[in-house]
């Protein structure tokens, strides 16, 4: 079986729910994402961080969980540092980066990211509903050099499968939310099992039962 890591993407948050710290929603929601990572099944896990959010890393991670500084968040530059001298050494032959404002996310979904990589190159996992972005990007390592710079914000398959050399290069899978805006309160659901952090924090401000 090939050797598959999954990193969690803990890039800035630019919004908050009304009457919450911004830096303890942030945690909140990397902390949701990095327990849900830790309980998948035949993948290592990593944290994926620019310098100056290495604090919130550290804030977060299981003991022995991996820390990749970045130069950018973006799915790009933790592929390069996946990509890096680790592999010639028996590294990871596949990657899959989710963002880190995804705290009620399957495990389910995460291994419909990788099990395209199969037989294909690169996966992306789109944001639910019809707005840009991507939960997920995954690729064999080295990520091809025709991946563009992905902005995991404002990207979407469209951008990627006109860079490849063929269009079944790329697959699409399952969509989920993440939470960037107050629109997306509405599509948590209780019934879910996980995200303990977030749903504390929400349920103190009466915003989401």
């Amino acid at each position: 079986m090939a050797r598959r890591v999954v990193v969690a993407l803990l890039a800035p948050v630019p919004w908050t729910p009304p009457g919450l710290d911004p830096v303890q929603w942030r945690g909140a929601l990397a902390e949701d994402v990095v327990d849900l990572l830790a309980m998948l099944n035949e993948v290592d896990t990593a944290v994926a961080v620019t310098r100056a959010d290495r604090w919130l890393a550290e804030a977060v991670i299981w003991p022995g969980t991996r820390v990749y500084e970045v130069p950018e968040a973006t799915p790009n530059a933790v592929f390069a540092a996946l990509g890096g001298p680790d592999v010639l050494d028996g590294g990871y032959e596949q990657a899959a980066v989710v963002a880190g404002d995804a705290p009620d996310l399957p495990g389910l979904t995460v291994g419909k990211l990788l099990r395209p990589l199969t037989s294909r190159p690169v996966a992306l996992a789109p944001v639910e509903g019809s707005v840009p972005g991507l939960l997920g990007v995954a690729a064999r390592l080295p990520a091809p050099s025709w991946l563009p710079p992905l902005d995991m914000d404002a990207a979407v398959p469209a951008d990627v499968r006109a860079t490849a050399p063929r269009p079944g290069d790329l697959a699409v899978t399952p969509s989920w939310h993440r939470l960037r805006g107050p629109a997306d309160l509405a599509r948590l659901d209780p019934a879910l099992d996980g995200w303990e952090n977030t749903r504390a924090l929400l349920s103190g401000t009466g915003t989401r039962g």
